[in-house]
C-alpha cells in the first residue's frame, strides 16, 4: 500500500512520524510505502514568528532541517505537487515526477493574503512570515509613541494571535518605558473582541484593565497610507501612527489552481477527515474547511486521530475512531503571564485568569516543539 503525504508542516510531519511508528513492521517488510512531498527542505516553528517580531527570538531559532525530524522509513522529497490527479490516484510534482497513491493526505497549509485589502500590505506591520516579522521588530524598535491600531482580516491563522500581540505589545512598550505615550486600539470584525464567546468575555475586561481601547464590528475595507487611516466596511475610521495587521489567510495556491476547494480550503468530513466525495483522500491542518481554529494544536490532534485510523485501515481494513474537533491554544497575556483555551466540537472554551505558571508551561512547549513535531509529545 502506498501512503502519500503532501506537505511538510506540523500536520504532515506529525502524521508521517505517527504512521512510521505504527506501521514499522509493514514498512520494513515492504507491505507499506510511506512518502512525504514538501515544498521546503526546512521546517519552520511558525508560532515563533510572534516572538521574532518582538525581539524575543532570532530567525535561526525558527528552523530545523525537515529530514532530521522524520522517522526512518519515510521517503522524503523536496518536490512540491503541482497537479492533483485524484481520479487516477496520483499527483504530479514540479520536477515532473508522478507519484501514485492508495491513500493521499493533503496537508499543504495556508498563506497570508494582505493584498486582498487595498493598502494593507504596504502600510501595516505583520508577523506571519520571517521577512515581515523582522521588519515589524525594526519598526517597533524605532517607534517612540503614538496610536497603535491592531486590524484583522478574516479568516486568519491562529485565532488567539490578535489577543496575544495586543497584550504583548502592552508589555513591550511598558518595558521600554513609553507605555504612557502609546495608545493601543484593538479592532475586531464581529460584535465582540473574539470569535469564541468565553474568550471574548475574558479578554474585554483585561483590555479595559490595561487601558487598551477596542472597537467591534470593524471589518477592514481599505487603508489610506497617506492619511494614516484604516477604513471599515461599516463606515468608521481608525487613525493610526503604527498599524499592526492580522492578515486574512487562504489555503495554498496549488489547492485553488486544482479546484479542490474555494479559497484553498478543501471541504472535509468533520469526524473522518476525508475530502468530501473521496474515500481515500484525507485533509488535515490549515487546509481543511472545518469550522475550528487553524492552529498547531488542531493539526496535532487531527494528525494523531488520522494516524490511528490509517494504521487501522492497513491492519484491520477500516478506521477505528472519530476526530472530535479538539483544540488547545495557549494565550499569551503579556510577557510573563498566559492562559489557555481548550475546546472541541461540543464543548466551548473557558479560559481562566492568566498565570505565570501557564506562561512558563507555554515557554517550555516552545522548546519542546521539535519533540512534538516528531510525534513524541
Amino acid at each position: 500500500m502506498k501512503i502519500l503525504i503532501v506537505g511538510g508542516g506540523m500536520a504532515g510531519t506529525i502524521l508521517a512520524n505517527n504512521l512510521a511508528r505504527r506501521l514499522h513492521g509493514e514498512l520494513r517488510s515492504g507491505k507499506v510505502k510511506l512518502t512525504m512531498l514538501s515544498a521546503s527542505e526546512r521546517h519552520m516553528y511558525q508560532p515563533g514568528l510572534l516572538y521574532l517580531a518582538l525581539g524575543r527570538m532570532t530567525p535561526d531559532e525558527l528552523y530545523r532541517d525537515q529530514a532530521s525530524l522524520l522517522e526512518p522509513g519515510i521517503a522524503f522529497f523536496v518536490d512540491p505537487v503541482e497537479e492533483f490527479q485524484l481520479d487516477q490516484n496520483r499527483v504530479k510534482t514540479k520536477s515532473g515526477t508522478v507519484f501514485d497513491f492508495d491513500i493521499l493526505v493533503i496537508a499543504t497549509g495556508s498563506r497570508p493574503v494582505p493584498e486582498l485589502i487595498p493598502g494593507l500590505a504596504e502600510n501595516s506591520e505583520t508577523f506571519y512570515t520571517e521577512e515581515t516579522a523582522v521588519k515589524m521588530f525594526r519598526k517597533l524598535q524605532a517607534f517612540a509613541g503614538g496610536r497603535v491600531v491592531i486590524a484583522m482580516g478574516v479568516p486568519h491563522k491562529c485565532p488567539m494571535a490578535p489577543l496575544e500581540i495586543t497584550f504583548m505589545l502592552h508589555d513591550y512598550f511598558k518595558d521600554r518605558g513609553i507605555r504612557d505615550k502609546v495608545q493601543l486600539h484593538y479592532t475586531y470584525p464581529i460584535g465582540r473582541v473574539h470569535s469564541l464567546e468565553n474568550v471574548a468575555k475574558w479578554a474585554a475586561p483585561e483590555f479595559e484593565r490595561l487601558g487598551i481601547t477596542y472597537e467591534t464590528l470593524f471589518n477592514v475595507k481599505e487603508v489610506d497610507g497617506a492619511a494614516k487611516v484604516v477604513k471599515s466596511e461599516e463606515g468608521s475610521e481608525a487613525p493610526y501612527d503604527l498599524l499592526i495587521s492580522i492578515p486574512a489567510h487562504r489555503g495554498m495556491e496549488v489547492i485553488e489552481k486544482n479546484k479542490l476547494g474555494a479559497g484553498g480550503w478543501i471541504p472535509t468530513h468533520r469526524h473522518q477527515l476525508t475530502m468530501e466525495g473521496r474515500k481515500n483522500v484525507y485533509v488535515i491542518g490549515d487546509t481543511t474547511n472545518l469550522p475550528i481554529s487553524k492552529a498547531g494544536s488542531t493539526a496535532h490532534f487531527e494528525a494523531e486521530a488520522l494516524g490511528e485510523n490509517i494504521a487501522a485501515i492497513v491492519k484491520l481494513g477500516s478506521p477505528v475512531r472519530d476526530y472530535d474537533g479538539k483544540v488547545f491554544c495557549f494565550i499569551e497575556a503579556g510577557k510573563d503571564r498566559a492562559t489557555y483555551a481548550m475546546f472541541d466540537y461540543q464543548n466551548p472554551p473557558d479560559p481562566k485568569a492568566p498565570t505565570k505558571a501557564v506562561h512558563w508551561f507555554k515557554t517550555a512547549y516552545n522548546k519542546l516543539y521539535w519533540v512534538s513535531a516528531r510525534g513524541l509529545l
